[in-house]
This record gives C-alpha cells, structure tokens and sequence, in this order.
C-alpha cells in the first residue's frame, strides 16, 4: 500500500513537471517571431510592404506596464501611417524594449530585439509628410535625424511639446486613445543611457546586439510584448 502511494506520488511529481515545461515551451515560442513573419521581415523589398493603410486603424500595444492603444490617421501622415500599419502587421514591434523615455517629455522605442532584422530597416527611409496637427500629449511621432530620414523608431509624447516638436517638423501619425496611463508610467530610470536619440549617434549597440544586451545592460527597462492591428480589412493571403 505504502509503496504504490510513493509511485502515485511520483508520477504526479512528473506529470507536474512536464505540464511546466511544456507551458514555458509553449510561452517561449509564442514570444519569438513567428517564421513565415521572420522571413519577411529579412526582406523589405517584399510586396507585402507595399499595401497602404487604412484610413483610420488602431494598434494595441501589449506592454508590461499594461495596454496602450495607438489609433492612426492617414490623413495625418499617409507615408508614415502606411510604414507603421506593415510594421505592426508583420510583428517588427513585437518584443521590443522602450529604450529611451524622457519622464514627462517621450517615450522613444522602435528598434528590432533581432539584429539580424533591425539592420535590414536601419536605412529604410520613407519620405517625409507636411505636419498636420500638433505634437499634444499623447501624439505618436517617428524620430529622425536628417529629413527623409524616418525609419522604425517612433516616440509617444508625454507631455504636450508642440512648442518644440513643431518646428523641429516631427509629423504625427496617430495618437494614445486608451492607455495614456500606462505609457506615462513606461520606466525612465536610465534616460539616455540605453541607446539615446539617432542624432546622438549612440544606437550601435542596440542595433548590433538586440534585446540580449539591453536586457544585460538595462535589465528593468518597459517591454512592448506584441502590437495588434485591430481594425483591418480581411486578409487572407497576407498580401
């Protein structure tokens, strides 16, 4: 009686095992970069990339300072609404580090945790668009160094800054309609440490070793886990 007890015991003890293992399995692969999206992105010239936007769509960030919901305007910034709509679709902002936040001015994120993939847009330009609404609170804007130089990298503003963003021609695309909070929150202990702004030219590292030496380096930065398109026209061939 006692010995069947111990092997009762023992199989629950392993069943319990391999049940965790295969949730940390599961949870692993549903982080990484799905492989069809992962080819992809290691091919900007794709026509996939050519597909514009809809007028109006929302993208929800998965942070782990809880959700945001960016909701974009084409009319704002057609070239740029068009580059975030295929970037998010396509998973490039998924798993990603908010590596630059300014309490109370921005929150700058937008480079690939794969070096393999953050190279390849590096230099993917798109052409500017003319400014049409304010850099308010809230406002999401790409960063840039040069003009026609907008790439991936994007900011939320924290604060209202359009007596200095407006001049400086920064163009919003979309805005915070749900989650301001959350994003205001986004952690901004190492300031300017981890990376900086492009034109401070200090980006190498993040580009040349991803997520892995942030995490090192900058272990308690804010993560953007998944961004979801969640108004979209049907696609079912991924075109």
């Amino acid at each position: 009686m006692i010995r069947n007890r111990i092997h009762v015991r023992r199989a629950i003890v392993q069943f319990i095992g391999l049940a965790l293992c295969a949730g940390l399995l599961a949870f692993a692969s549903a982080r990484q970069t799905s492989k069809p999206n992962r080819e992809l992105l290691l091919n900007p010239d794709a026509p996939q990339w050519k597909r514009p936007a809809p007028d109006m769509f929302r993208v929800r960030f998965e942070t782990t300072k809880g959700p945001i919901v960016i909701e974009v305007h084409r009319d704002w910034s057609p070239n740029g609404a068009d580059h975030f709509y295929n970037l998010a679709r396509f998973g490039y902002y998924d798993d990603i580090r908010f590596f630059r936040v300014e309490k109370g001015r921005w929150a700058q994120f937008g480079i690939n945790g794969d070096p393999a993939i953050s190279a390849v847009w590096r230099n993917r330009t798109i052409p500017d668009d003319p400014r049409r609404v304010s850099n308010t609170l809230g406002t999401i804007d790409y960063a840039f160094a040069v003009p026609n130089g907008r790439t991936t990298q994007l900011f939320i503003n924290l604060r209202d800054n359009s007596a200095t963003h407006d001049p400086g021609n920064f163009v919003p695309f979309g805005k915070v309609i749900e989650g301001m909070n959350a994003a205001l929150e986004l952690n901004g202990e190492y300031g300017e440490r981890a990376g900086s702004g492009i034109r401070a030219g200090h980006q190498d590292l993040l580009f040349n070793k991803g997520n892995a030496w942030l995490d090192a380096n900058f272990p308690r930065l804010d993560k953007l886990i998944r961004a979801t398109v969640l108004s979209d026209r049907p696609d079912s061939n991924g075109s």
